[in-house]
């Protein structure tokens, strides 16, 4: 069966680097870090007291002061990147010419973990006044469907309308699961991708417990380190990344900017272990096979790889191990970089803000570069672009997200 090309017709994104598109990219082809000292809550009491928070981050922007206190913070950054996804895709006035094409436009905008600040700051306030003190808004206001359910609400969008959740390939599954959506015909537009807000007390302590983050207190420009001898983990950051997906020919037809092709799809399963990744790096290569074969792309034909690359000791091993084993010699050919090294580790966001820079990467034909490689592992022993960006040629690049749960997922972008 013939599958319908899919393409990218807007970006959003709100991030550690940046708060629209242009700011983020910016700061990634600069190698500016957005990690810094926790300011949210005194995290003193924590091993590990670094993220990448947002910053200068305006919700009145996106939505009026009685709606934000609805909400938790996770939603305001998803609705922040699908408003400005939606704007920089012309939907309103394509909606406008053809009243009947919301019916053909979707939502699938996921999160790793929901509204987990929200949650704290509810329980406390039940501890200290009892059930009278939960919102009616406490539920709407945290699961995690909520953002896609709101953007179609505020655009008419009445298309396929749902959320994924695969921990920190939530991103690159619900952008993926959209591509197949317009592949098939189920919708004409998609706005996709995934939003996370988990710096906070709980979010900070769930991973440092099992020592999981980084303790770079110091030095928190150069904690995230993705392939260093010197990585001791990841970085925990926040934000939403989100991209307005369609078919070609309909972007065509009324005159869209387009971006890049998502042309492919690909995901697999470790089946390993609940946290830490399959040493022989068996799934992540499947994964990445299972893309190029959606995307019918040869192995030689692939330039840049925007790697999961999260700083940690052995995720950062398994990913170089998964590269050349799905690649062989052509592993050797490859641009690798981790823009995580700039950002920290977004969770379920993550594969939302590295689809906008592989995108961007491909627009511009330039690999944004690796920062804080000073002393490569000599187990990960790829070309990580270290430092600088480098301009290059770039017709087909992939995107790497992997969860917890041993859960991979892959997409494949094209240069139009």
């Amino acid at each position: 069966m013939s599958h319908r090309r899919v393409v990218i017709t807007g970006m959003g994104i709100i991030s550690p680097v940046g708060n629209t598109v242009a700011e983020a990219w910016a700061n990634i082809l600069a190698g500016k870090s957005g990690i810094a000292r926790i300011t949210r809550f005194d995290a003193s009491a924590f091993t590990t007291q670094i993220a990448g928070e947002v910053k200068n981050f305006d919700v009145g922007a996106y939505l009026s002061p009685k709606e934000a206190r609805r909400m938790d913070t996770f939603i305001h950054y998803g609705l922040a990147a699908g408003i400005q996804a939606v704007r920089d895709a012309g939907i309103e006035a394509a909606m406008t010419a053809d009243p009947a094409l919301g019916e053909r436009i979707g939502v699938c905008i996921g999160s790793g973990i929901g509204g987990l600040p929200l949650i704290e700051e509810t329980h406390i306030a039940y501890l200290a006044g009892g059930p009278r003190k939960i919102s009616p808004f406490f539920v709407p206001g945290s699961i995690t469907n909520m953002i896609s359910g709101l953007l179609s609400i505020q655009y008419g969008l009445k298309g396929p309308n749902f959320a994924t959740v695969s921990a920190c390939a939530t991103a690159n599954h619900s952008i993926g699961e959209s591509q197949r959506l317009i592949e098939y015909g189920d919708a004409d537009i998609m706005v996709a991708g995934g939003a996370e807000c988990t710096v906070s007390p709980l979010g900070l302590g769930g991973f440092t417990a099992p020592k999981a983050l980084s303790t770079r207190n110091d030095d928190p420009e150069r904690a995230s380190r993705p392939w260093d001898v010197g990585r001791d983990g990841f970085v925990l950051g926040e934000g939403a990344g989100v991209v307005v997906l369609e078919e070609y020919e309909h972007a065509k037809a009324r005159g869209a900017r387009i971006y890049a092709e998502l042309a492919g799809y690909g995901m697999s399963a470790d089946a390993f272990h609940m946290t830490a990744p399959a040493e022989d790096g068996n799934g992540a290569a499947r994964s990445m096979l299972a893309a190029l074969k959606n995307g019918k792309c040869a192995l030689e034909s692939v330039d840049y790889i925007n790697a999961h690359g999260t700083s940690t000791p052995l995720g950062d091993i398994a990913e170089t191990t998964a590269v050349k084993r799905a690649f062989g010699g052509h592993a050797r050919k490859l641009a690798v970089s981790s823009t995580k090294s700039m950002t920290g580790h977004l969770l379920g966001a993550a594969g939302g803000i590295e689809a906008v820079f592989t995108t961007m990467a491909v627009v511009d034909q330039v690999a944004p570069p690796t920062i804080n490689l000073i002393d490569q592992d000599p187990l990960c022993d790829l070309d990580y672009v270290p430092l600088v960006p480098r301009p290059m040629k770039i017709d087909v690049a992939l995107s790497n997200a992997f969860g917890f749960g041993g859960t991979n997922s892959t997409l494949v972008f094209k240069r139009i």
